[in-house]
């Protein structure tokens, strides 16, 4: 979503409507003196913690001990497929 152009006089007029819409509707605004852009209003950015991952985690749906092992075997199958040569360490210097 690209930012609207705002004046610095609707801005000032309308400030308090600006704001709602950054913080609920997640609108972004880019403020114009004359034609000239000079500040952009936005919503700060969130996320997550390092530290709430863990939690996330355990949250998240397991695998039955069937289900991982027919993965497993799906991933060894794959794995076979692939050709023994042309394929490098990415991480190889």
């Amino acid at each position: 979503m690209h930012p609207k152009a705002l004046t610095l006089t609707e801005a000032a007029r309308n400030f308090s409507d600006f704001i709602n819409r950054v913080a609920y509707k997640h609108e972004r605004f880019v403020l114009c003196r004359g034609r000239k852009a000079v500040a952009e209003l936005r919503p700060v950015p969130s996320g997550r913690r390092l530290g709430d991952l863990l939690g996330i985690l355990r949250s998240l749906p397991h695998l039955s001990q069937e289900e991982a092992d027919a993965f497993s075997k799906d991933l060894t199958e794959a794995r076979q497929g692939l050709p023994a040569e042309g394929l490098r360490d990415p991480w190889e210097s």
